[in-house]
């Protein structure tokens, strides 16, 4: 499994904003996102939208219905979140649910998976949060579960957070499902990935890429693992315009504490800057979202030309 040119859908306020053609458009998007050649549609695993991106009460899909749906309307596209949240999902149950995706998809499912982080949803949802330590903990041993789950071995622990007495998980149509952990902690999400992992997407300013893979393959290397099974790729913010102008006006609403994870500027400009900051730093693939303008017919299109040749050198 690789994650080499991946398309992330972030956000469902489009123009015009009835929801009865909310997901027509993200279908769309889906759809020209195969046909350009992007390899992995994600969707976020949020109730809420994101600060940086929108108001909590835009709109917000469930993330497993979206992907499940997303199936049928695709035929090759690889389908995972970005990532899902291990604390409002039980381990056992996530585990049938992305088998259940990939046997719907015909082999396509990614789990994407993280420890959690946005307090609200929690809070608002009646999802315990814990502290940093917990959510971390929690992780480790749902993943402890849910890897034999999708290799068809029953999973069996008695754990702090999570039991499973020997959890089976059929029907199954593959010997496994790729697991891709998303994050950029160097101490615990990069130990786990290390020990879990079949990919890392690093989600962190893009001035530190360079030490963090630097500290991934560290993490590979304590435990005997070769860095080079363990693909990695980059989450890039893409505010992408088709005008310098449109590039001028969308540069002014990047929020202060976004800037260095936003690539702004008209495709070319933006495969550019990808290359010189992304992939020089030994990243192996990228996924963009295109928050402002991926809704419109064309621009998904037009951005995976401009991006294809960076990982098909990678």
């Amino acid at each position: 499994m690789s994650i080499r040119l991946g398309y992330q859908i972030p956000n469902y306020t489009y123009p015009g904003g009835a929801v009865e053609d909310l997901f027509d458009t993200v279908t769309a998007q889906a759809r020209e996102a195969e046909a350009a050649g992007f390899d992995t549609v994600l969707v976020m695993d949020h109730f809420y939208q994101l600060p940086g991106i929108g108001a909590p009460e835009n709109a917000m899909l469930e993330a497993y219905t979206t992907l499940g749906a997303l199936a049928s309307a695709t035929s090759t596209i690889q389908l995972s979140a970005l990532v899902t949240g291990n604390t409002y999902r039980n381990p056992t149950l996530l585990a049938k649910t992305v088998t259940t995706l990939d046997v719907v998809s015909k082999g396509r499912a990614i789990l994407g998976i993280g420890a959690g982080w946005f307090e609200r949803e929690h809070h608002d949802y009646g999802f315990e949060f814990g502290t940093f330590t917990q959510r971390f903990e929690r992780l480790e041993e749902a993943l402890t579960i849910i890897a034999p789950m999708l290799k068809g071995e029953p999973a069996t622990l008695d754990g702090k957070w999570y039991q499973a007495r020997g959890a089976m998980n059929n029907p199954r149509l593959r010997p496994t499902i790729p697991i891709m952990l998303g994050g950029s902690g160097e101490q615990k999400t990069f130990r786990l990935a290390a020990r879990f992992a079949d990919h890392m997407n690093i989600i962190c300013d893009v001035e530190e890429l360079p030490r963090k893979v630097a500290v991934l393959r560290e993490r590979c290397e304590e435990i005997g693992r070769d860095p080079a099974t363990l693909a990695t790729s980059y989450l890039a913010m893409g505010l992408v315009g088709e005008t310098e102008q449109e590039v001028k006006e969308i540069g002014q609403e990047i929020p202060e504490d976004r800037r260095n994870r936003v690539f702004l500027g008209t495709p070319e400009q933006v495969a550019d800057q990808l290359h010189d900051r992304v992939i020089k730093a030994g990243i192996d693939g990228i996924t963009i979202n295109l928050i402002r303008t991926g809704h419109r017919p064309g621009m998904v299109t037009t951005v995976g030309t401009a991006l294809k040749p960076l990982v098909a050198s990678a």
